[in-house]
Protein backbone atom coordinates (compact mmCIF):
# COMPACT_ATOMS: atom_id res chain seq x y z
CA UNK A 1 0.00 0.00 0.00
CA UNK A 2 2.72 2.46 0.98
CA UNK A 3 4.49 1.82 -2.33
CA UNK A 4 1.45 3.10 -4.24
CA UNK A 5 0.86 6.02 -1.89
CA UNK A 6 4.49 7.11 -2.25
CA UNK A 7 4.07 7.00 -6.03
CA UNK A 8 1.11 9.35 -5.79
CA UNK A 9 3.26 11.79 -3.81
CA UNK A 10 5.97 11.98 -6.48
CA UNK A 11 6.28 15.24 -8.44
CA UNK A 12 5.17 15.27 -12.05
CA UNK A 13 7.75 13.81 -14.43
CA UNK A 14 6.69 13.96 -18.11
CA UNK A 15 9.41 11.45 -18.99
CA UNK A 16 7.97 8.89 -16.53
CA UNK A 17 4.19 9.46 -16.53
CA UNK A 18 2.06 7.76 -13.90
CA UNK A 19 -0.84 5.77 -15.38
CA UNK A 20 -3.44 3.94 -13.31
CA UNK A 21 -5.11 0.96 -14.96
CA UNK A 22 -8.28 -0.97 -14.18
CA UNK A 23 -11.15 -2.76 -15.89
CA UNK A 24 -14.90 -3.16 -15.56
CA UNK A 25 -17.79 -4.36 -17.69
CA UNK A 26 -21.11 -3.15 -19.01
CA UNK A 27 -24.15 -5.27 -19.79
CA UNK A 28 -25.86 -4.07 -22.96
CA UNK A 29 -29.65 -3.82 -23.25
CA UNK A 30 -31.80 -3.29 -26.32
CA UNK A 31 -35.19 -1.59 -26.04
CA UNK A 32 -38.12 -3.89 -26.89
CA UNK A 33 -40.56 -0.98 -27.14
CA UNK A 34 -39.61 2.33 -28.71
CA UNK A 35 -39.09 4.90 -25.91
CA UNK A 36 -41.38 7.90 -25.79
CA UNK A 37 -39.20 11.00 -26.18
CA UNK A 38 -39.34 13.99 -23.88
CA UNK A 39 -42.14 16.48 -24.64
CA UNK A 40 -43.44 19.68 -23.05
CA UNK A 41 -44.80 18.72 -19.65
CA UNK A 42 -43.72 15.07 -19.99
CA UNK A 43 -40.46 13.31 -19.22
CA UNK A 44 -39.06 10.68 -21.54
CA UNK A 45 -40.52 7.24 -20.88
CA UNK A 46 -38.98 3.78 -21.28
CA UNK A 47 -40.60 0.38 -21.12
CA UNK A 48 -39.48 -1.61 -18.07
CA UNK A 49 -38.67 -4.70 -20.12
CA UNK A 50 -35.59 -4.93 -22.32
CA UNK A 51 -33.57 -7.43 -24.32
CA UNK A 52 -30.15 -8.40 -22.99
CA UNK A 53 -27.47 -7.98 -25.66
CA UNK A 54 -24.22 -9.30 -24.22
CA UNK A 55 -21.53 -7.84 -22.01
CA UNK A 56 -18.49 -5.78 -23.01
CA UNK A 57 -15.29 -5.22 -21.10
CA UNK A 58 -13.86 -1.74 -20.53
CA UNK A 59 -10.18 -1.08 -19.83
CA UNK A 60 -9.54 2.27 -18.16
CA UNK A 61 -6.24 4.13 -18.55
CA UNK A 62 -5.96 7.17 -16.27
CA UNK A 63 -2.98 9.51 -15.93
CA UNK A 64 -3.94 11.85 -13.05
CA UNK A 65 -1.02 14.26 -13.47
CA UNK A 66 -1.63 14.53 -17.21
CA UNK A 67 -5.41 15.08 -16.83
CA UNK A 68 -5.90 12.25 -19.32
CA UNK A 69 -7.97 9.11 -19.51
CA UNK A 70 -8.83 6.59 -22.22
CA UNK A 71 -11.37 3.77 -22.29
CA UNK A 72 -10.76 0.74 -24.51
CA UNK A 73 -13.85 -1.42 -25.10
CA UNK A 74 -13.21 -5.11 -25.83
CA UNK A 75 -15.07 -8.40 -25.97
CA UNK A 76 -13.00 -9.93 -23.17
CA UNK A 77 -10.42 -9.13 -20.52
CA UNK A 78 -7.94 -11.95 -20.96
CA UNK A 79 -4.18 -11.78 -20.45
CA UNK A 80 -3.81 -11.25 -24.21
CA UNK A 81 -6.20 -8.27 -24.07
CA UNK A 82 -4.19 -6.79 -21.20
CA UNK A 83 -0.97 -7.26 -23.18
CA UNK A 84 -2.49 -5.41 -26.15
CA UNK A 85 -3.41 -2.57 -23.78
CA UNK A 86 0.19 -2.32 -22.60
CA UNK A 87 1.43 -2.17 -26.18
CA UNK A 88 -1.14 0.53 -26.99
CA UNK A 89 0.03 2.47 -23.96
CA UNK A 90 3.71 2.60 -24.90
CA UNK A 91 3.28 2.86 -28.68
CA UNK A 92 0.12 4.94 -29.11
CA UNK A 93 -0.76 6.87 -25.97
CA UNK A 94 2.64 7.86 -24.53
CA UNK A 95 5.18 6.97 -27.24
CA UNK A 96 7.76 9.55 -26.14
CA UNK A 97 7.93 8.51 -22.47
CA UNK A 98 11.15 6.96 -21.26
CA UNK A 99 9.18 4.65 -18.97
CA UNK A 100 5.52 4.46 -17.98
CA UNK A 101 4.80 3.89 -14.28
CA UNK A 102 1.74 1.62 -14.01
CA UNK A 103 -0.48 1.24 -10.94
CA UNK A 104 -2.87 -1.70 -11.21
CA UNK A 105 -4.41 -4.44 -9.11
CA UNK A 106 -2.78 -7.84 -8.78
CA UNK A 107 -5.13 -9.73 -11.10
CA UNK A 108 -3.42 -12.84 -12.46
CA UNK A 109 -3.62 -11.50 -16.04
CA UNK A 110 -1.57 -8.40 -15.14
CA UNK A 111 1.87 -9.97 -15.38
CA UNK A 112 4.96 -9.71 -17.61
CA UNK A 113 4.35 -13.35 -18.56
CA UNK A 114 1.23 -12.19 -20.42
CA UNK A 115 3.42 -10.09 -22.72
CA UNK A 116 5.53 -13.12 -23.64
CA UNK A 117 2.41 -15.22 -24.18
CA UNK A 118 0.96 -12.61 -26.55
CA UNK A 119 4.05 -11.44 -28.48
CA UNK A 120 7.36 -12.69 -29.80
CA UNK A 121 10.12 -12.50 -27.16
CA UNK A 122 11.82 -9.44 -28.66
CA UNK A 123 8.54 -7.53 -28.84
CA UNK A 124 7.53 -8.58 -25.32
CA UNK A 125 10.90 -7.43 -23.97
CA UNK A 126 10.63 -4.12 -25.83
CA UNK A 127 7.25 -3.40 -24.21
CA UNK A 128 8.38 -4.67 -20.80
CA UNK A 129 11.42 -2.36 -20.83
CA UNK A 130 9.12 0.66 -21.21
CA UNK A 131 6.99 -0.21 -18.17
CA UNK A 132 7.41 -0.05 -14.41
CA UNK A 133 4.72 -2.01 -12.57
CA UNK A 134 3.35 -1.29 -9.09
CA UNK A 135 0.56 -3.44 -7.70
CA UNK A 136 -2.12 -2.65 -5.14
CA UNK A 137 -2.30 -5.13 -2.22
CA UNK A 138 -4.98 -7.76 -1.85
CA UNK A 139 -8.34 -6.09 -1.10
CA UNK A 140 -6.67 -2.77 -1.95
CA UNK A 141 -8.08 -2.14 -5.39
CA UNK A 142 -9.46 1.19 -4.10
CA UNK A 143 -5.88 2.47 -4.27
CA UNK A 144 -6.04 2.47 -8.07
CA UNK A 145 -7.29 5.89 -9.16
CA UNK A 146 -8.54 4.29 -12.36
CA UNK A 147 -11.26 2.66 -10.25
CA UNK A 148 -12.46 6.13 -9.25
CA UNK A 149 -12.58 7.13 -12.91
CA UNK A 150 -14.61 4.01 -13.67
CA UNK A 151 -17.05 5.08 -10.97
CA UNK A 152 -17.33 8.54 -12.56
CA UNK A 153 -17.85 6.92 -15.96
CA UNK A 154 -20.62 4.75 -14.53
CA UNK A 155 -22.45 7.71 -12.99
CA UNK A 156 -22.03 10.16 -15.87
CA UNK A 157 -22.32 7.90 -18.89
CA UNK A 158 -23.41 4.34 -18.20
CA UNK A 159 -26.42 4.79 -15.91
CA UNK A 160 -28.83 4.02 -18.76
CA UNK A 161 -29.51 1.40 -21.39
CA UNK A 162 -26.82 1.09 -24.04
CA UNK A 163 -27.87 -1.27 -26.84
CA UNK A 164 -24.61 -2.66 -28.22
CA UNK A 165 -20.83 -2.52 -28.14
CA UNK A 166 -20.55 0.07 -30.92
CA UNK A 167 -22.80 2.44 -28.97
CA UNK A 168 -20.80 1.75 -25.80
CA UNK A 169 -17.57 2.59 -27.61
CA UNK A 170 -18.99 5.85 -28.97
CA UNK A 171 -20.37 6.90 -25.59
CA UNK A 172 -17.19 6.14 -23.64
CA UNK A 173 -15.02 7.90 -26.23
CA UNK A 174 -17.21 11.00 -26.04
CA UNK A 175 -17.14 10.90 -22.23
CA UNK A 176 -13.33 10.62 -22.12
CA UNK A 177 -12.94 13.42 -24.65
CA UNK A 178 -15.11 15.73 -22.55
CA UNK A 179 -13.23 14.89 -19.35
CA UNK A 180 -9.87 15.36 -21.04
CA UNK A 181 -10.89 18.65 -22.60
CA UNK A 182 -12.04 19.89 -19.19
CA UNK A 183 -8.70 18.74 -17.69
CA UNK A 184 -10.60 16.83 -15.04
CA UNK A 185 -8.47 14.90 -12.57
CA UNK A 186 -8.47 13.48 -9.03
CA UNK A 187 -7.13 15.41 -6.06
CA UNK A 188 -5.65 12.48 -4.14
CA UNK A 189 -4.89 13.43 -0.52
CA UNK A 190 -4.53 10.09 1.27
CA UNK A 191 -0.85 9.71 2.16
CA UNK A 192 1.41 7.13 3.77
CA UNK A 193 1.22 9.11 7.02
CA UNK A 194 -2.58 8.98 6.88
CA UNK A 195 -2.47 5.23 6.26
CA UNK A 196 -0.32 4.62 9.32
CA UNK A 197 -2.88 6.45 11.45
CA UNK A 198 -6.24 5.55 9.93
CA UNK A 199 -5.35 1.99 8.87
CA UNK A 200 -3.21 1.18 11.89
CA UNK A 201 -4.95 -2.18 12.36
CA UNK A 202 -3.55 -3.37 9.01
CA UNK A 203 0.02 -3.00 10.23
CA UNK A 204 1.73 -5.74 12.27
CA UNK A 205 1.97 -5.17 16.01
CA UNK A 206 5.53 -5.23 17.32
CA UNK A 207 6.15 -6.90 20.63
CA UNK A 208 8.01 -4.32 22.71
CA UNK A 209 8.55 -6.66 25.63
CA UNK A 210 12.18 -7.14 26.59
Amino acid sequence: MEDVLDLYARPHDPHRPLVCFDESNKEQHREVVEPVPVAPGHAARHERTYERNGVSNMFMFFAPLENWRHVKVTNRRTAADWAECMRDLVDVHVPTAEKVVIVQDNLNTHTPAALYAAFAPAEAKRIWDRLEFHYTPKHGRWLTMAEIELSVLSRQCLDRRIPDQDALRRETEAWAERRNRAKATIDWRFTTTDARIKLKKLYPTLNSAA
